[in-house]
This record gives C-alpha cells, sequence and structure tokens, in this order.
C-alpha cells in the first residue's frame, strides 16, 4: 500500500483515542490483551481473537500491561468486497493454530518491532489467504467456544461440547472438521495449550499450577504437548518470550 508498510508489531497502552482510516486493518494478537471497541461493538483481545477494523470505521483501544499485537494493514482489494463485509459483520476473529504459528513465525523473524521486506512479502498473502474462505469463521460454535476458552481446564468431552451446541458427537465432530479443519478434540488441545502460552508470558504463576488449571494431567503432560507444538519446555518459552 502506498504510504504504508503493510505488517507492523505495536504495543498499546491505556485510553487509546477513537480513531478511523481509510484501509483495512486487523490486530493479531502475539501476547497480551487489549480492550478494543470496533464500530461500537467491544471485546478483548488475547492470544485466542483478533479484530478485523473496517475502512472508515471508528475503533478505539485500551491495554494494560505487557502486550504486542501483529497489524496488518492492507486494501479492499488484497481480500476482496465480499471477504471484507463478511469480516466487516463478524470483528472478532478466532485465531486458527496455523495463523498461530504464522504469527509467532513473523514475531521470532522481527527484530526491534520491525517486520522484515522479505518476512513481510512472505507472511502477508498466508495470512490473506487465511481469511479469504467465505466459511473460515463460522459463528455456529461462539457459545461453545466461549465457555469452553473461559473455563479449559474443566472435563470437556466431546459428547459435553455437543451437547453445549444442541448436536450429536458425530454432527459436531462433522461441522468441526468441514469448518474448521480440526477435530473437537485437537481444537480443544488448542485452547487449552494457547491458554497455558499466555499464562506463562503474562504471569510468574508454577508451571505445574497453569498444567493443572488448564486441564493437564501434570506438568509433564504439559511438557510433552509444548515440545510437539513449540520444540520447547514450557520454561524455555517463557523464558523466550519475556526476554
Amino acid at each position: 500500500m502506498d504510504g504504508l508498510f503493510p505488517l507492523s508489531l505495536r504495543s498499546y497502552g491505556a485510553g487509546g483515542a477513537s480513531h478511523q482510516h481509510a484501509h483495512v486493518q486487523l490486530v493479531l494478537p502475539v501476547l497480551g490483551r487489549l480492550e478494543i471497541e470496533v464500530g461500537g461493538v467491544g471485546g478483548r483481545l488475547d492470544i485466542a481473537k483478533g479484530a478485523f477494523v473496517a475502512p472508515e470505521t471508528a475503533h478505539a483501544q485500551s491495554a494494560d500491561g505487557q502486550n504486542r499485537f501483529l497489524i496488518l494493514d492492507c486494501d479492499v482489494t488484497d481480500l476482496g468486497d465480499d471477504a471484507v463485509e463478511r469480516l466487516r459483520r463478524q470483528t472478532f476473529i478466532p485465531i486458527s493454530t496455523a495463523m498461530r504459528r504464522l504469527i509467532e513465525f513473523i514475531d521470532l523473524a522481527s527484530h526491534d518491532r520491525h517486520v522484515p521486506a522479505a518476512v513481510a512479502r512472505h507472511g502477508l498473502p498466508l495470512l490473506l489467504a487465511s481469511l479469504a474462505p467465505a466459511d473460515s469463521s463460522p459463528r455456529r460454535f461462539d457459545a461453545l467456544r466461549s465457555r469452553v476458552e473461559s473455563a479449559p481446564g474443566e472435563e470437556w468431552s466431546v459428547a459435553r461440547m455437543a451437547a453445549e451446541a444442541n448436536l450429536s458427537a458425530s454432527r459436531l465432530h462433522a461441522l468441526f472438521r468441514a469448518e474448521t479443519g480440526e477435530t473437537p478434540q485437537a481444537w480443544l488441545s488448542g485452547v487449552r495449550l494457547r491458554a497455558v502460552q499466555d499464562a506463562l508470558i503474562g504471569t510468574s504463576r508454577p508451571i505445574a499450577v497453569l498444567a493443572q488449571e488448564a486441564g493437564y494431567a501434570d506438568q509433564s503432560a504439559l511438557t510433552r504437548a509444548m515440545r510437539l507444538a513449540t520444540g520447547e519446555t514450557p520454561a524455555a518459552y517463557r523464558k523466550r518470550y519475556r526476554k
């Protein structure tokens, strides 16, 4: 875009003033939380949720504590009118496991909040592609997602999740695969892992406690899951992001 670098890393403080701009903007979480209001709709962004800001839409944000967000600025033509209209209605974007890994890669490849041009050149189309499918962010599971994400450590069997969504277990499984590309169990694993990752960065609480609260059998189970997903132990992950 003329006059805009498409990807940047930003941190926010308290009491941001309402403003708007002529381009599309996505606010994607790296770490921390952000309270944001977009077009009169308020919400909290965290490691599992981003936001879409349509052109000429008033928005304001406020944060308290350490935070960092990947900001994508682009033209409507980069996404297409249909995708922009869909995302305008949706506002808040669930962060899939694949998108989370892409965001983490861009963050790790950046230096002093600057996203290298080569990283932006390859990362931008991948981020845009993850938003393009018309059914990539269905709303039918919003209530279920909210319940699970607010209490990831509870016993969330497929049967219980299906009951929460008023579906049979087989139907829930089929819809999850069709609309998210994951099984309900894989999605739940991602929710639990993201909850621990956020707590590792934002708190100093013992790893064993975080494991228990997120639904892992013990710290060893969490360590195995972290190694499989990130190649790091929880302690190494906490040390790297805090540094």
